[in-house]
């Protein structure tokens, strides 16, 4: 199966995800290239390397008549496949072996051209067919493109994508594109759902436009003839002038081919996890997780799953080495939920030098009297109420019977050594502080919290075998002054107490503040009822912020319990008390080097505040109703710190955005969590945890300290060597969360991973995925926004990511010619990704969105999981216009680019916190009937935010499909109604990451070409 290294649809790869385009307009350099010395036998890449490549595959200066251009990777595969960017980048297999690599015999040119194992091409060449992927990747602005080069693939190659261009038409223009008609396409067209493209169509702004004639279905020899390395200019060449052509675009990689290439191969396959360092399932494939001995990919995802052995090869390749940690994460109802393990006043076994819990990386000695500990191999006496006697292999005979000897996750019961004060805690309790300032009460908002809040009470979380929850509630209002609640079950009437001096906040009351919902319903229910009239006549709008929190807080530790604060809040807190705040969005600041500041909170209050909260393990989830700037980065570092959730409606419109608040709001309340959390992350020796991105608090370098922890938050965890990792013991992993359920019990949760570790480099790029990796940069950079101009940020992304290609080419890839971009299949999407996270506008300011707005992305990005960030940075757009309505699942996805969208069409896009209904000019009549039951394109009201219940197959069926799309996300994606070619159209267009951003931010092919000229320059 070797073979099948070329580009086309790239078979399972081992990980790759949709990847999403941004990029930064600055590149940066490397100061040391070389890192490496080529390993001999290499070639170094012909050719004036600097110049020339812009492009991807560009030939190396004119080849001979007839060298193949895509040359081959004789079947070997290069150890990660490698891909081309010329060509069709080479597919690869994941299984493929690697082989050392011989010269292709059949290669019947003299090519100079690497060989990347594309199915053999040779002979194949010849009859040229260009199937999706294969083209010369020249290109895309800078420079003439490089000799489409073919590839044709047999074997178990996947088919190529949908209606992608015949063979033969494959380097043709795209077609013109449907947005703004014929030749203003903005994006590289890929034609997925259309017909092939029309000869002559320019592809990009200013390209000259093609001339088919030269494309056809020609023989490998013609495709070489262009120069080699051009000057950087657009369209400059050196050699004699050559017509223009334009790369096709469904010849650079693909997220939606390496996301269907990996469900074809390992969609509902049961996934064991017995085998150390292996690579899971992508994350947006669905499978059955068994866990056999390491944690669930639910729970930790890496960025390689085979650690190098030596600091040195870490800092050569630059791959991160980090661990993406979900402890809560969701499991589905078809696996093992955790088995929690109670060992009574013994509590857990664990090493006494290290003190990891007992875990499957234990091994038992002596008859099983004692045990080596797999992380620091302290040999440790095993407690005698835990012994038992070892089998013919060493192993104990209960074996199976114990979740920590067997399982990669399991949870403990707490002793009360791992309790505050040694006692038991109590249970949690949630407070709801609503801002009943004059803008809330008019707009009708206070009354639906108030209407809502009868209804969601009933859902207050619970264990399984409890009749109702153990959480206690209580209820506070707040303008300027603060308003606290007695709603003891006993009285007639709920008492209203109020705090005026904001300056020192105390709490009025204990008893009959915090109470159980179920007995004190009535009184409650007569509160919420009482509170929109009670403020219906004022007229306050200033608010306070800081000290509702404070309250809050000290109602918890007054209660001695765990919780979480729901603050309703609106305006920016100018009354006089702690925390007041002062309009501070300066657009002047923006692409300067003070920009970072807009990032940070304006007063150390918040910080404090926070550190405070999570000493009492208070959470804070806020839910912000802005009309104008509120300074969320102020007002957010409090939800961050704690572990809570921002959640923020622009403009809140009780008829359009109603119902996006209330399912976050229920949400919100009902989903898992556990309180007052410390997790410690520990590892075998020879590295560990250096640092952590995430809904955090760090007192230490060591205990990763959250007031709440839920199903949704991810912390991502960066390693570094201190010693060398052994082959043989690999890299282990154990993270150990201690918290506090919702009944008020405390618990130990625990999830191991083992990793390979090797000494080859192509092993440690076999293993990456490209999500995680996104994670983690994503992460880093939005930390480092705070401190560093976010040039310079960009810069650094740009220069990373070329040197981890770099480092692949030079040392793992088959030789090749300078003018190939090659990439390793794990990472073949990679570029695209980080081309979008360039373009994100936390990195890359754009008019239209607010300070607020980036300061709000930025907070949501730290903690999200592999998943969210996967569909954050690409997008998922679904054709709806050829929905079968017949079938149950999603329709295929298309490509992030407006090339990909038609009059005709009608397409879904969703990003976990937008969803848009895209509808061409020329949408038909029958599905504007039977989505919106109106009679024309021209009727269709774009102000709704749900779509209408038709009662037709057709309208059924897209609002099922946005309903999967929804279900199990984070934050509640409101939709908006696009049509092509009016105004909001532009918002819906920065969503489609592969394009050219309209403010700045590369296309991804151009992207593309910028990390191929600083891989040159660094392999120079």
């Amino acid at each position: 199966m070797m073979s099948h290294q070329g580009y086309v649809a790239t078979p399972p790869y081992s990980q790759s995800q949709p990847g999403i385009g941004l990029s930064p307009p600055h590149y940066g350099h490397y100061g040391d290239p070389s890192h490496a010395a080529s390993p001999p036998g290499m070639m170094k890449p012909a050719g004036p390397l600097g110049a020339a490549a812009p492009g991807m595959m560009l030939p190396p200066g004119p080849p001979p008549p007839g060298s193949n251009q895509f040359g081959q990777n004789g079947g070997q595969a290069s150890t990660h496949s490698s891909q081309r960017f010329p060509g069709p980048p080479p597919v690869s297999n994941a299984a493929s072996s690697y082989a050392p690599y011989q010269p292709s015999p059949q290669s019947s040119y003299p090519s100079p051209v690497s060989t990347s194992s594309i199915t053999q091409l040779g002979s194949q060449l010849g009859a040229m067919q260009i199937n999706s992927y294969g083209s010369g990747m020249a290109l895309p602005s800078q420079g003439p493109p490089g000799p489409p080069s073919s590839s044709s693939f047999q074997g178990p190659l996947r088919p190529p994508q949908p209606s992608i261009l015949q063979p033969g038409s494959q380097v043709l223009p795209p077609p013109p594109t449907t947005l703004n008609g014929p030749g203003a396409s903005a994006a590289p067209p890929a034609a997925q759902f259309q017909p092939p493209p029309l000869p002559g169509q320019a592809i990009g702004p200013g390209l000259p436009p093609q001339h088919a004639a030269n494309y056809g279905p020609q023989m490998a020899g013609a495709q070489l003839s262009y120069p080699g390395g051009f000057p950087g200019g657009p369209a400059q060449m050196a050699g004699p002038p050559q017509p223009q052509k334009k790369l096709d675009p469904d010849s650079i990689p693909s997220p939606i081919q390496v996301i269907e290439n990996d469900r074809a191969t390992r969609e509902g396959q049961i996934y064991a996890t017995n085998t150390r360092g292996q690579v899971p399932p992508l994350v947006t494939t669905e499978c059955v997780i068994q866990d056999q001995g390491n944690a669930s990919p639910r729970y930790i995802r890496c960025t390689t799953y085979c650690f190098p052995c030596t600091s040195d090869m870490a800092k050569q390749a630059q791959i991160p080495l980090a661990a993406v940690i979900k402890p809560f994460a969701t499991i589905p109802p078809n696996e093992t939920p955790l088995y929690l393990v109670n060992h009574g006043e013994n509590g857990p076994v664990r090493c006494n030098r290290c003190k990891a819990y007992m875990c499957p990386f234990m091994q038992f000695i002596e008859g099983g009297r004692r045990y080596q500990c797999g992380f620091c191999n302290c040999v440790n006496d095993v407690p005698p109420f835990y012994f038992q006697h070892l089998d013919h292999i060493g192993r104990r005979l209960d074996h199976y019977e114990k979740p920590e000897l067997s399982l990669g996750s399991y949870e403990y019961v707490a002793t009360l050594d791992y309790c505050r004060k040694n006692k038991p805690p109590n249970p949690p309790a949630f407070i709801f502080m609503i801002d009943v300032s004059y803008s809330n009460i008019k707009n009708g908002l206070v009354k639906l919290i108030c209407e809502e809040l009868k209804t969601v009470l009933e859902q207050l979380p619970k264990e399984e075998q409890e009749e109702t929850s153990a959480i206690r509630v209580g209820f506070v209002t707040y303008n300027k002054v603060l308003h606290f609640f007695n709603v003891k079950s006993n009285l007639a009437q709920p008492q209203m107490m109020v705090v005026t001096d904001v300056g020192e906040v105390f709490v009025p009351l204990l008893d009959g503040f915090l109470v159980n919902y179920q007995e004190s319903q009535a009184v409650i229910h007569n509160l919420l009822d009482q509170i929109p009239e009670m403020f219906a006549d004022s007229n306050e709008n200033e608010t306070v912020f800081a000290p509702i929190i404070q309250a809050g807080m000290e109602a918890l530790k007054a209660a001695e319990c765990p919780g979480k604060l729901f603050i309703f809040h609106s305006s920016l807190p100018t009354a006089e008390a702690p925390g007041k705040l002062k309009n501070r969005d300066d657009k002047k600041l923006v692409n300067t080097d003070k920009e970072k500041i807009l990032f940070q909170p304006q007063t150390n209050v918040y910080d404090s505040l926070a550190k405070d909260c999570v000493a009492h393990g208070c959470s804070v989830t806020l839910f912000l109703f802005p009309n104008q700037y509120v300074d969320v980065a102020s007002l957010g570092l409090v939800p961050q710190l704690t572990g809570g959730t921002l959640y923020k409606y622009n403009s809140f419109q009780m008829h359009l955005d109603r119902q996006q608040f209330l399912n976050d709001l229920r949400n919100d309340i009902t989903k898992k969590i556990g309180f007052d959390a410390i997790m410690r992350v520990r590892t075998s020796t020879g590295f560990r945890a250096t640092d952590f991105f995430g809904g955090i608090y760090m007192n230490n370098t060591t205990d990763v300290e959250m007031a709440a922890i839920d199903c949704d938050k991810a912390v991502t965890v960066e390693f570094k060597h201190d010693d060398r990792l052994s082959e043989d013991s690999g890299a282990l992993i154990q993270c150990a969360l201690l918290y506090t359920t919702i009944s008020g019990q405390r618990r130990l949760r625990i999830h191991n991973l083992g990793l390979n570790c090797s000494s080859q480099l192509a092993d440690l790029y076999k293993s990456c995925e490209t999500d995680a990796l996104i994670n983690f940069f994503a992460k880093s950079a939005f930390k480092a926004v705070l401190h560093q101009p976010l040039k310079v940020i960009r810069e650094i992304l740009v220069n990373q990511t070329a040197h981890m290609l770099a480092c692949y080419r030079k040392n793992c890839a088959s030789p090749s010619a300078a003018s190939q971009l090659i990439l390793p299949d794990s990472m073949k999407v990679f570029p695209v990704y980080m081309n979008s996270l360039l373009k994100n506008c936390v990195l890359l300011s754009r008019p239209e969105i607010s300070t607020d707005e980036r300061a709000y992305q930025r907070q949501l990005v730290m903690t999200m999981g592999v998943a969210d960030s996967q569909l954050f940075f690409y997008p998922q757009l679904l054709p709806i216009h050829t929905l079968d309505v017949k079938s149950t699942g999603l329709p295929a996805a298309v490509r992030c680019s407006e090339s990909r969208l038609s009059e005709e069409g009608i397409f879904l896009l969703a990003n976990g916190l937008n969803m848009f209904l895209w509808l061409g000019v020329s949408s038909p009549p029958e599905l504007i009937q039977g989505i919106f039951n109106v009679p024309s394109f021209a009727h269709i009201n774009t102000d709704m935010t749900s779509l209408p219940e038709v009662g037709n197959p057709l309208s059924q069926q897209l609002r099922m499909i946005m309903s999967i799309i929804q279900e199990k996300k984070p934050y509640s994606m409101k939709l908006l109604i696009v049509k092509q070619r009016e105004q909001p159209e532009m918002v819906f267009r920065q969503f489609l990451v592969e394009d050219k951003g309209l403010y700045g931010g590369s296309s991804y092919m151009d992207f593309l070409c910028c990390v191929h000229k600083e891989i040159c320059q660094l392999l120079n």
